[in-house]
């Protein structure tokens, strides 16, 4: 997916089994930013950013979700943990994050490994991808406000 293309209708289900999709956020712009993995440092950084920022997201227009390749049962636990307010997609056969070019290879302590590539995507009220943050462009810790400012 690029700049300018139509992100899915359909994202997936959220940690209570609900399906997530594009639709629901028609009239909305959306965040959804893909990440490795529950309860690891960056991606909890990443998460509490978010939380902490979601009211000022939602004043500015903005919906969150979340989506990693963790198990629905994870993500209660996680979300519980850290009291997330907005929905985490459990893409365990990773669907969306191939569709979307959030999997593939990365170098990790100098080993190549296929994985979740940190990949925040701003989509915009009709649907349509405006912003793309990937890899180390992702500030973890000020991602709220890093989204705020563009």
């Amino acid at each position: 997916m690029k700049i300018g293309d139509k992100a899915p209708e359909v994202l997936g289900k959220d940690e209570q089994g609900r399906d997530i999709r594009l639709s629901d956020y028609r009239g909305r712009k959306l965040v959804l930013y893909f990440y490795p993995k529950d309860n690891t440092s960056g991606c909890t950084a990443e998460a509490c950013s978010l939380r902490d920022g979601y009211d000022q997201l939602q004043a500015e227009g903005y919906e969150v979700v979340g989506v990693s390749k963790d198990s629905a049962s994870s993500h209660v636990k996680f979300k519980e943990k850290h009291q997330l307010p907005f929905p985490l997609i459990a893409d365990v056969n990773r669907e969306l994050m191939e569709a979307m070019g959030a999997w593939g290879e990365k170098t990790m302590y100098g080993k190549k490994t296929m994985g979740t590539i940190r990949t925040t995507f701003i989509i915009n009220e009709e649907g349509i991808i405006e912003q793309i943050l990937s890899g180390k462009q992702v500030n973890t810790k000020q991602h709220a406000e890093q989204i705020l400012k563009k």
